[in-house]
């Protein structure tokens, strides 16, 4: 199989051995890990807006995630996670076809991804895959409670999903028919119970599947989870991240406690998932991969929500467990995997071609302990076009930057805007745009970014040039959002 990216410069190699003391390179040519002999079944979870920080496995010191501390000591974990544009529709996207935003258009919510747009989905179930999708999907853009037709479904077969909700109680999806169903109580646990089935049913027969369970929580609002969970929160014993300012504080830790439950509801489902996979006795064989589209500032640094480049929005948990595949004994790896990474390697780690339409790195042998696909070890982090509270209370920008193992380095249209040791500076309180001390530093950080934008053919140009390029100018409102309904 041949890399879709080109060649990075020299340059680029030189200013990775920079960065990663002791990385190996791969050569572009380089051939992937061997596939297994059977295919493995796949489980695709993803909470939304669940940032990387939140999980016991990560040192959060409030949240309960026991479950998923015990698949993260099972799996590959890629510390360095980034989601390249922190925004649901785009990541979702990215995720599906292993291209950025500005390759396959989606980088605004509510958009349509294009019906001709090679998915992972399609690729396996042409390969004899059978395919499942339950719960949130965000990629119809034709409203947001809207039946979405089979033609629409990327690939898909059996299908419970709506397109957007964060009515968590009060759930509705849609099946074959354009009738509108209900899920029972908390959708996320009914949606689970659902999935559930689906793999008992499918464990019988001698096929794989792709299953994808992409839930709403633990997007606000905070404070609908059950009972149960919501009890095992007090907001006045939550501990704040150092970079939450004092008028802030009351805030944060009363949404913190609902996200955490949020949180904590979703952890059991994963447990539940792993003994339904143990119990038909297929947990082997299964890739289980363990994701979020982007995270949540919670106040961190003055900020809510998403779209920022900061590590809270944009920094993603990434789990991979496959014990027949990739080991029984999980590890950390710090290599910065990105949204549309996801495809070309979860392709090869069942044998399946990559599609030339890819441009994202196969790091299916880098998990195997082979070497890293991405030279720089840098991801590309952006925003085309901002929009939503991102313009009424950030001053939202453009933007375009990378995230190594240890620096964060962000341009705007205006030139450098921010840079972080998060080594030093975990918390990213200290810039050091345009500091004697960080001259140097900058200047190796530059050419990597200016690589990684002309790798994605992305010219960094003003948000109104792409919103007219993708049709979206004359329906924007002005949040810069598409419209949620019909």
């Amino acid at each position: 199989m041949e890399y879709s990216r080109a060649s990075t410069a020299l340059i680029c190699i030189t200013l990775c051995l920079l960065f990663v003391p002791g990385a190996t390179i791969a050569a572009p040519g380089d051939a992937p890990a061997s596939a297994p002999s059977k295919r493995p079944n796949i489980v695709f979870l993803m909470g939304d807006q669940w940032r990387a920080q939140a999980f016991g496995y990560a040192g959060d010191p409030n949240v309960k995630t026991p479950n998923i501390d015990r698949l993260a000591a099972e799996s590959v974990n890629f510390t360095h996670a980034v989601a390249g544009m922190p925004v649901c529709s785009p990541t979702r996207a990215s995720l599906l076809t292993g291209q950025c935003p500005i390759q396959h258009g989606i980088f605004l919510n509510d958009a349509h991804l294009a019906d001709d747009a090679i998915t992972f989905a399609e690729v396996l179930r042409d390969g004899g895959y059978d395919t499942a999708m339950i719960g949130k999907w965000h990629l119809e853009g034709h409203g947001r409670e809207a039946f979405i037709p089979r033609e629409h479904r990327q690939g898909f077969d059996y299908w419970k999903v709506l397109e957007c909700t964060h009515a968590y109680n009060k759930s509705i999806y849609y099946a074959d028919g354009p009738e509108k169903l209900q899920w029972e109580g908390y959708d996320a646990i009914a949606q689970t119970k659902d999935a559930g089935q689906y793999i008992k049913d499918h464990a019988k027969v001698d096929k794989p599947f792709l299953l994808c369970l992409w839930w709403g929580p633990p997007h606000n609002p905070y404070s609908t989870a059950p009972k149960r969970f919501a009890e095992m929160y007090d907001a006045d014993k939550i501990q704040l991240r150092p970079n939450v300012s004092p008028a802030d504080a009351a805030t944060a830790r009363k949404e913190l406690a609902g996200y955490y439950a949020h949180c904590s509801a979703l952890d059991e489902c994963v447990g539940d998932l792993r003994q339904t996979l143990r119990e038909a006795g297929i947990d082997r064989d299964t890739i289980i991969v363990f994701t979020s589209d982007h995270g949540d500032m919670i106040h961190s640094n003055g900020f809510e929500r998403k779209q920022k480049p900061w590590d809270e929005s944009v920094r993603v948990p990434m789990l991979w467990h496959y014990p027949k595949g990739l080991g029984e004994t999980g590890k950390q790896v710090d290599a910065p995997i990105s949204s549309e990474d996801v495809m070309p390697t979860l392709l090869r780690l069942t044998g399946a071609e990559v599609p030339k339409t890819s441009s994202g790195f196969d790091y299916s042998g880098y998990m195997r302990g082979g070497p890293n696909p991405n030279p720089s070890n840098a991801a590309l982090i952006s925003c085309l076009s901002p929009f939503g509270e991102f313009i009424r209370k950030n001053g939202g920008r453009e933007y375009r930057g990378i995230r190594t193992p240890r620096y964060t380095y962000v341009r705007d249209l205006n030139g450098p805007w921010l840079l972080y040791d998060n080594e030093t500076d975990p918390y990213q309180q200290h810039n050091l745009v345009g500091t004697p001390a960080a001259a140097e530093l900058q200047a190796k950080l530059e050419p990597i970014l200016a690589e990684k934008l002309k790798e994605a053919n992305d010219k960094f140009e003003p948000g109104d040039v792409y919103l007219a390029k993708w049709g979206y100018k004359d329906r924007v409102n002005a949040n810069g959002t598409l419209p949620t309904t019909p």
